[in-house]
């Protein structure tokens, strides 16, 4: 009698033979690389984000915070011309220790055939590769869209994928796909989390798996992307898209914009199984310097809707059968060097339909990062 499997359960067949399919491929990709000679290279970095928040809840006390929101470590180097290694570290504010960020070995061969293995980012939208410290926006993943997916640490998993750079007429496209371990995100099943990425660039492309939400006028984009995850039938997906223009020889508009749709996997909100909704974003990079800097105008709004909510009581108080959450952001970054010396104000509003848990905040952000190639050809 023939066995027929469903859609689902053939994509997570070929999901578990995915680790040995990709092994074979790199043995035969890697024979004519051994015999190359080649000088191994490292780099070491740090990087923290420390700010001081004013927030006033709509009901309660006024909480005046001074924080280390990040601090973290980066090791990075080339062991051979197609093996390379990353491993990054974060400050844990909880237990006040260092956890392990990413940790990869990374097989690459070409722009088309990259395979990271270890622990870092599935697939996933935009904002949950940028991270903290290549976004746009200093208050990140606090509008109930970004990021949203679950994760081991900081949007972090560990698994295998395969994502690779492509030219195709005017268009640059950047797929990704990979398999990672479902029993340690917390979602109740210990079945294979089945991500992939498809990006389209129309403009500038852009190198490398992890990606930024602004190039502060280094390039042209005009980039939309889509992401999915899947767990036991359980879904994540979202829609990114981001243009940049570069304005009067040092200046930058940006256009920044996501769609999420978080369907009984990852989300915001423990009380409620499912959450979509969406963001809008802008931002001017005034091309005159000022200073050591120059002055970035940002604004952002976000509507987040959570449905399906859990019943009264059962996890913190009264939950709604539904809610929804705005938030209004309005920033003023000085960008001293991009990514490596910024100091943001920021302002923000949060409300929710229930009337529970609005509150506004303000306060003041800086960012600061250092790199140096310590081994290796310069």
């Amino acid at each position: 009698m023939l066995t027929r499997f469903t859609r689902t359960e053939r994509f997570l067949i070929l999901l578990r033979c995915l680790p040995a399919c990709l092994a074979g491929v790199l043995l035969l990709a890697a024979a004519p690389l051994w015999a190359q000679t080649f000088e191994p290279t490292l780099t070491v970095g740090a990087g923290i984000q420390a700010s001081y928040d004013h927030t006033e809840p709509a009901a309660g006390t006024d909480l005046d915070q001074f924080e280390l929101n990040h601090l973290r470590l980066y090791f990075s180097g080339d062991i051979t011309s197609f093996l390379s290694g990353m491993v990054n570290t974060e400050y844990n504010s909880s237990t006040n220790n260092l956890g392990v960020l990413d940790a990869v070995g990374e097989f690459h061969t070409s722009p088309m055939f990259n395979v990271w293995f270890g622990r870092f980012i599935p697939p996933t939208d935009r904002d949950n590769y940028t991270g903290p410290f290549y976004a746009n926006l200093w208050a990140m993943y606090r509008d109930g869209i970004q990021d949203g997916y679950p994760s081991v640490f900081q949007g972090r998993d560990n698994g295998i994928a395969y994502w690779g750079d492509f030219k195709a007429g005017i268009a640059k496209i950047k797929v990704s796909v990979g398999a990672f371990d479902g029993g340690s995100l917390g979602t109740g099943s210990t079945q294979v989390l089945a991500a992939g990425r498809v990006q389209i660039d129309f403009w500038d492309p852009e190198g490398g798996y992890y990606l930024n939400s602004t190039y502060y006028g280094d390039k042209n984009l005009l980039a939309i992307a889509g992401a999915t995850q899947e767990q036991s039938s359980k879904t994540a997906t979202t829609v990114d898209f981001l243009m940049e223009r570069k304005v009067m020889n040092g200046g930058a508009f940006t256009i920044e914009s996501e769609y999420s749709n978080y369907n009984r996997l990852g989300g915001y909100n423990s009380d409620y199984l499912k959450s979509q909704g969406g963001y809008g974003l802008v931002s001017f990079l005034v091309p005159k310097q000022i200073g050591v800097g120059k002055i970035e105008f940002l604004g952002k709004f976000a509507e987040a809707q959570f449905t399906d909510g859990i019943p009264m009581g059962t996890v913190s108080g009264a939950v709604f059968a539904s809610n929804r959450q705005k938030t209004t952001d309005a920033e003023i970054g000085y960008i001293m060097k991009q990514f490596d010396a910024r100091l943001f104000a920021f302002g923000e509003n949060v409300t929710f339909n229930g009337g529970v848990g609005n509150y506004w905040d303000a306060g003041l952000g800086l960012q600061l990062q250092i790199s140096k190639q310590i081994l290796g050809p310069k």
